[in-house]
C-alpha cells in the first residue's frame, strides 16, 4: 500500500512536471515518449522542413518533381542515402513515422541531441507520431549515445 502510493506520488509529480509540452528530464519508457508525441498541434501538411534545409513529408511531394524543385530540394531519401549539406526531402508512406525516425536518428547523431530534444524539435514544425518498434530503437541510441542505462 505504502509502495503503490510512493509510485502515484512520483508519478503525479512527474505528470505536474510534464505539463502539457515539457519533457521529462530523462529519455523515458515508451509511454512517455508517445505522451509528448501526442501533445501540440498536429499539422495535415504534406511536408515541412523540420530543420534548415531537412524536410519531412509524404510520397505524394516525394512524386512531385515540380513541388520538389520548387522547395529546393536536391535530394530525396527513401531509404538513407544523400549528402550531408543538401536540402534532403525525407519521405515514406505518410510521413508521420519512418521518415520521422530517420530525422530524429539524424539529429541525435550528428547534432548530438537527446531523443526527447530531437523529438521536441521536429514537433515545432510537423506532427510525428513513430511507430514503438522505431521508438524502442531511438530508446536504445539514446542510451548509446549517451551511454546511461
Amino acid at each position: 500500500s505504502r509502495s503503490l502510493q510512493k509510485k502515484k506520488l512520483s508519478k503525479d509529480r512527474f505528470e505536474q512536471k510534464l505539463g502539457n509540452n515539457a519533457i521529462p528530464p530523462a529519455t523515458g519508457s515508451v509511454k512517455d515518449l508517445e505522451r509528448v508525441l501526442y501533445g501540440g498541434k498536429r499539422f495535415g501538411n504534406h511536408v515541412d522542413e523540420v530543420w534548415p534545409n531537412l524536410f519531412i513529408g509524404d510520397m505524394s511531394v516525394a512524386n512531385d518533381r515540380y513541388s520538389l524543385w520548387k522547395l529546393g530540394i536536391t535530394h530525396v531519401l527513401n531509404a538513407a542515402h544523400g549528402r550531408m549539406h543538401s536540402r534532403v526531402f525525407v519521405h515514406c508512406a505518410v510521413g508521420v513515422s519512418r521518415s520521422a525516425s530517420l530525422v530524429l536518428a539524424y539529429l541525435m547523431i550528428h547534432h548530438h541531441y537527446t531523443l526527447l530534444e530531437a523529438i521536441n524539435k521536429v514537433k515545432e514544425r510537423r506532427w510525428i507520431f513513430p511507430n514503438r518498434g522505431f521508438l524502442k530503437q531511438l530508446c536504445a541510441l539514446d542510451r548509446k549515445l549517451h551511454k546511461t542505462s
